[in-house]
């Protein structure tokens, strides 16, 4: 047989795309080609894949091969497709039989010695040979817990390219079955308890946890801040199984998956260094874009401490993924989407000197202005809840009485989230802060009392339109934690405390 056909998938983001990969050995001088726009580890599979076949016993054609990846103007990168070459390869050579490999997909990187390497992207590689038809996949061992998530696919692990080619020609029990699925564990973070005082700042962190808010923190060092920021994500309620999937599926890109939990149960929590670049936080890179940290926070929680010296040209790229909830990347070999739905949390000093107390402050006025002028307005105008921290007093620390702790908060939160869901569910929102505002101000309009609030806040400057429907949604987070059916104007004065610009 001179023409053999074998499966793989080509990625995109989180978006992947089944590669039709055609092996053809005909008349010509000893050598490989490999066409449909590879990239430079893709054209280097030619010489891995050959010397894989030849140390596994296995004969190598000597004369011309021809390896057409379809479709042919999808440009295609990387070292997963070395599994399927060799067996395309071997079937096209009557070495193998082709029929197992008709609805087969085959994803891995071979070494030299024909073991086979995990590669990134295995989930939505999966997904994607799902969404195309295919019955069955071949992955490495390594990456068996992770592709078993996928429902609705036959999934065998192999170690090495002679365990495959034994499966191909039907020697049993050669492949790995996949483990037994388990629920993974429920992960325990920090909790609330230890964060002593902060009454204000505890009800913004138990407000941006009921109904997905955007949260500033401002105030001196040693204060809680980072605290609280980090036990927002014990705040929160798992992840449901498509979320869980969103969220693998991405840290499946970026090389972040552990074989020990390969699903993500629980909101991640990200906090970059604020000497982080705009593509790492964003995404970027050559070629094919690859996720940033707005992406790996996805369902979970993104965390900029030290805000104010990260400065504006980096802090207002995260505008847009703010408002959408993903970002969209176009480098040289494709534009690609990545879901970026998280909840950012930004902590800052009321100034550069940043004292215990305001009254030792050194810093001028023009100094502290200029200092908070980093946050720029169009940023913070999208963080709904605004919160100055105090001081910590030894009264605060040492009055004996035990601070609540996260799961009692997280049962108040777990409640009004349910009250969200079921209020939004024939809209398909899932929470408060992803309700648009035109929804807000005609299917679901408040009293006329309530909205006279933001008429005056709309006339004397306090707040812009968008700030106006985001003390919307903030109200009905409220009325969601006091168990009312809507907002009164009680629920919408306190959003609009919670948003005053001298809380900065």
């Amino acid at each position: 047989m001179a023409l053999a056909r074998a499966w793989s998938v080509a990625l995109f983001g989180v978006d992947g795309v089944a590669v039709e990969i055609e092996a053809d050995i005909g008349p010509g001088l000893p050598g490989v080609q490999i066409v449909g726009l590879p990239d430079a580890a893709l054209h280097e599979a030619k010489d891995r894949v050959r010397a894989a076949v030849r140390n596994s016993d296995e004969g190598w054609p000597p004369t011309h091969v021809t390896l057409a990846l379809s479709p042919a103007a999808l440009p295609k990168g990387g070292s997963g497709y070395d599994l399927a070459l060799a067996c395309g390869v071997l079937a096209a050579a009557d070495a193998v039989p082709a029929e197992p490999l008709r609805c087969t997909v085959l994803i891995g990187e071979l070494s030299l010695d024909g073991r086979l390497r995990p590669v990134r992207g295995v989930l939505p590689g999966l997904l994607a040979a799902r969404k195309a038809g295919l019955r069955r996949a071949i992955v490495p061992v390594d990456t068996l817990a992770e592709a078993v998530l996928v429902d609705g696919l036959e999934v065998l692990g192999a170690g090495a390219l002679g365990e495959v080619l034994g499966w191909l020609r039907g020697e049993p029990d050669v492949l790995r079955l996949p483990p037994e699925t388990t629920a993974p564990p429920v992960p325990t973070g920090p909790d609330l308890a230890d964060v002593l005082g902060q009454p204000e700042a505890r009800w913004a962190l138990e407000v941006a946890a009921a109904g997905g808010h955007h949260l500033l923190l401002t105030g001196p060092p040693g204060t809680g801040k980072t605290m609280l920021a980090q036990r927002l994500c014990g705040l929160l309620p798992p992840l449901r199984m498509d979320e869980a999937l969103e969220v693998t599926a991405i840290h499946s890109v970026a090389g972040a998956l552990s074989a020990d939990a390969p699903l993500i149960a629980a909101p991640p929590f990200v906090a970059p260094h604020h000497s982080t670049s705009v593509p790492a936080l964003i995404g970027g890179g050559s070629g094919v874009a690859k996720p940033g940290a707005v992406s790996k926070a996805h369902r979970g929680v993104l965390f900029i401490d030290e805000a104010c010296d990260w400065g504006p040209h980096r802090l207002d790229a995260l505008r847009t993924a703010l408002e959408e909830g993903e970002v969209r990347l176009a480098r040289r070999d494709a534009a690609v989407r990545y879901p970026a739905r998280f909840q950012l949390v930004l902590a800052a000093n009321p100034c550069p000197c940043a004292p215990a107390r305001d009254t030792d402050c050194s810093c001028s006025p023009n100094a502290r202005r200029r200092y908070l002028a980093r946050l720029s307005g169009p940023l913070l105008d999208r963080v709904d809840l605004r919160v100055r921290m105090r001081p910590i007093t030894a009264m605060a620390a040492s009055d004996g009485a035990r601070p609540e702790g996260s799961s009692e908060v997280r049962q108040r939160v777990c409640r009004a989230r349910e009250r969200a869901v079921q209020r939004w569910a024939t809209h398909g929102w899932t929470s408060n802060a992803e309700v648009p505002g035109p929804a807000l101000r005609r299917e679901f309009r408040l009293s006329p009392r309530a909205l006279g609030l933001l008429d005056r806040g709309l006339d004397t400057g306090a707040v812009t339109a968008r700030g106006a429907d985001r003390c919307l949604r903030l109200a009905w987070t409220l009325s969601d934690l006091a168990g009312e059916e809507r907002p009164d104007a009680d629920h919408v004065a306190c959003a609009l405390d919670f948003r005053d610009r001298r809380a900065a």
